[in-house]
């Protein structure tokens, strides 16, 4: 992995991209480079950065076992970052939308999230995330139950593959 492309999409090697956040050898100076840290190490299985870089209290801790499911359990196909507010090397505080795409249960899944960083002892945690519900779009019409089934068969739609079972 060492040599191949960074799962982050930066396009730059693993070892001189998010390799050394997630092996311990340095800390991201930004709250973009912690997201994209942080996606690398769902897509890597790598567990324990993300409970290290998790801001956790008694109220808002991480449910690990779940954590634990979704990456390994996940094809990780890429990382878009759409937005960052501050977040810079001298902010304590920063925003960063993003969309995590993955395979999962064979559904192609959109993550669509808005993740609030803090800066805590020199170090960006992410502290809590607002995940933004994607709208399904239909592609073609609606087919109502009385018209004509799509697939051909001449029969209407509620008598062909309306009906719950591919006839």
């Amino acid at each position: 992995m060492e040599k191949e492309n960074c799962p982050c999409g930066s396009g730059r090697p693993y070892a001189d991209c998010c390799g050394p956040y997630i092996s311990g050898k340095s800390k991201p100076p930004t709250a973009e480079a912690l997201m994209r840290a942080r996606y690398t190490a769902y897509a890597t299985k790598s567990i324990d950065y993300i409970v290290q870089t998790c801001l956790r209290d008694d109220e808002h801790g991480i449910d690990l076992e779940a954590t634990k499911r979704w990456s390994e359990n996940s094809t990780w196909l890429g990382l878009s970052i759409l937005r960052t507010e501050k977040g810079g090397p001298s902010d304590d505080e920063g925003v960063v939308e993003f969309k995590a795409t993955y395979i999962q249960g064979g559904l192609r899944e959109n993550h669509h999230e808005k993740a609030a960083f803090v800066k805590k002892d020199g170090g960006w945690l992410f502290a809590e995330g607002e995940v933004i519900p994607e709208t399904v779009v239909r592609e073609g019409p609606k087919v109502g139950r009385n018209d004509p089934c799509p697939c051909g068969s001449g029969k209407k739609y509620k008598k062909c593959h309306g009906s719950g079972g591919d006839k």
